[in-house]
């Protein structure tokens, strides 16, 4: 069974105005049209166009996401370069000022979590919704 191609061999030549070309823009940027010429066919000849739509409430779903990743790779970069440093000392003068940044260090990503743990529950309350 072979497949007919419609190849389109006409042309239709329009003017427009600096609006009236940005509200078709504007329509066709909403749509999920890949091209103009296929959404100004679709809109001439009367067919269905779908249109794409932003939900507002996944996109600062994913802004907090976003901003827990890095902070969690943050907090990953951090604790490995605390890591490679203790590996790399020698004398117990060292590993004691090591500690106490480590301490500090510490009680930063204690912080750092609890602010991630409270961003989670605030993305689950308003996932919910």
């Amino acid at each position: 069974m072979e497949v007919k191609k419609d190849n389109r061999t006409k042309w239709l030549h329009i003017r427009l105005s600096p609006k009236e070309h940005s509200a078709i823009t504007a329509h066709f940027r909403s749509s999920t049209c890949r091209k103009l010429s296929e959404y100004s066919r679709l809109q001439l000849l009367k067919k269905p166009i779908i249109a794409k739509y932003r939900n507002e409430s996944m996109d600062s779903l994913m802004g907090e996401i976003i901003t827990l990743r890095n902070e969690l790779n943050a907090i990953g970069n951090n604790f490995n370069q605390s890591v490679k440093k203790l590996h790399n000392l020698q004398a117990a003068g060292d590993i004691k000022d090591w500690l106490i940044r480590f301490e500090m260090e510490r009680i930063k990503m204690v912080a750092a979590m609890e602010e991630i743990k409270n961003g989670i529950v605030k993305l689950g309350k308003l996932w919910l919704q």
